[in-house]
């Protein structure tokens, strides 16, 4: 799918895009809050600034993503590859990354006041 489908249909009311994929997909700026993106291939993607608070990213790929600045809060990143991916101010408050691969990601600025970094027991 290509990220101006993605938009148009988020925009008019659609929330599920499970499995597609956005490889290298270009959706900087967009505002995708509470969407759900479980399964998808958003490999080498540019999210900067991207609005993707509460979002259900489980399972998905991020390896090597540009989230710079991305609103994340609260999203649901369990199981989800970040590996090489840019993290840099993102906000990540609340988030469950429980189980994800975060080897290699830029997380130094991020903000991760509650996140979820590992499963509860």
């Amino acid at each position: 799918m290509q990220p101006e489908e993605l938009l148009k249909r988020y925009q008019s009311g659609e929330r599920n895009f499970s499995s597609i994929s956005l490889h290298q997909g270009q959706l900087s700026d967009a505002n995708l809050a509470k969407i759900i993106l479980e399964k998808v291939d958003l490999a080498d993607a540019d999210l900067e600034n991207a609005n993707l608070s509460g979002a259900n990213l489980r399972d998905a790929n991020l390896s090597g993503a540009w989230l710079f600045a991305a609103n994340l809060k609260g999203a649901i990143l369990k199981g989800a590859n970040l590996s090489g991916a840019f993290l840099g101010l993102a906000d990540l408050r609340g988030a469950d990354l429980s189980q994800a691969n975060l080897e290699g990601a830029y997380l130094k600025t991020a903000n991760l006041e509650g996140a979820i970094l590992k499963e509860q027991s």
